[in-house]
């Protein structure tokens, strides 16, 4: 196995500065070429593979949520915290720009970025004039330039309504949030409620009284949702309903607890996401888990192949969900 005086010997450098730059002191003030010449070289020699990780500096952290919409959906928050976390351990520099800084705030020498939120097509554009090194985090608004890692979320909705079919229930409602379209200033569809629609229709099961729907993915609408269902469907609310997001959920329980619906002998509930709340309210909350580490760790990996490997073939990539039984459902 290579030492560091075989790649100080190899580098022509001396072997503090070869130890210092491995072991990434920050005290230690050499050109990016020193850097790139010593990693290269331990590299070549296989020296500490796993461990020697190159500084990935300037890349931009797109954050593209207002501060109330983090709040309201802890999914969000929980994402932004592990790419920080994550960006420190593999040594990725990140510089983090909201919505409220816009587009134009970002600097023009960026070796990348990692985004979350939703972009306009001129946003997008933007993008593509400063680096074709881009990750996006659960949302894919460009396939063929940039890189994304995301919840296959429309499996999940599939899986979903077989699970709840295969419990005997034929009468299925959603409720969920709608996304705006920054193009066109619209309200649009979420993948859940668009798959949920389509299998539905497909076992001929689709009942679109049994579908509410408004922007947000917060407790507040679900609260507003659920309420509207009871108001509007009396003794016909279906049996089961399959939930956007843990938060709307959280919202749609504790509107049913309040009007002494019995859940789940009246109507279950499955949701998405598995936040940390959702076994602790009532009754505890029958969920899907999203893999947040894996989705993030994913994200910063493929930016680094991106910025330091040089790989020019875009990749999409969706992570599974995993089923987390508990009581709302029956």
């Amino acid at each position: 196995m290579a030492t560091i005086k075989d790649i100080a010997e190899a580098a022509g450098y001396s072997i503090s500065t070869v130890s210092r730059v491995l072991n990434n002191d920050p005290s230690l003030s050499v050109p990016d070429e020193t850097r790139e010449k010593v990693y290269e070289v331990a590299e070549r020699l296989n020296y500490r593979r796993k461990t020697v990780r190159l500084l990935v500096k300037n890349i931009a952290f797109l954050y593209w949520l207002t501060d109330k919409e983090e709040l309201e959906d802890v999914y969000f928050k929980e994402m932004r915290l592990e790419i920080e976390k994550l960006a420190r351990k593999y040594n990725v520099e990140l510089t983090t720009y909201k919505i409220a800084d816009g587009i134009e705030k970002i600097p023009d020498n960026i070796e990348g970025f990692i985004a979350v939120g939703i972009f306009s097509d001129q946003e997008l554009a933007h993008l593509h004039s400063l680096t074709p090194n881009g990750v996006f985090v659960d949302s894919t608004p460009d396939a063929y330039s940039f890189d994304s890692v995301r919840p296959d979320l429309a499996q999940t909705t599939i899986r979903t309504i077989k699970y709840l079919m295969e419990k005997g229930h034929t009468e299925i409602g959603f409720i969920g949030g709608t996304y705006h379209n920054p193009n066109t200033d619209l309200d649009e569809m979420d993948i859940r409620e668009r798959t949920f629609r389509t299998y539905m229709s497909s076992k001929d099961k689709l009942n679109d009284a049994y579908i509410f729907c408004r922007r947000g993915f917060s407790v507040e609408n679900g609260v507003y949702l659920m309420n509207q269902a009871l108001d509007t469907l009396g003794d016909k609310l279906p049996t089961a309903f399959f939930i956007a997001a843990d938060p709307i959920a959280v919202g749609c329980l504790q509107a049913l607890n309040e009007k002494r619906v019995s859940i789940p002998d009246r109507v279950s509930i499955i949701s998405v996401n598995n936040i940390s709340i959702a076994k602790y309210v009532s009754p505890p909350l029958t969920t899907f888990n999203i893999d947040m580490k894996e989705i993030c760790k994913n994200a910063i990996e493929m930016l680094i192949e991106r910025v330091v490997e040089k790989r020019k073939s875009s990749k999409t990539l969706y992570i599974g969900t995993e089923l987390v039984t508990r009581k709302s459902t029956n």
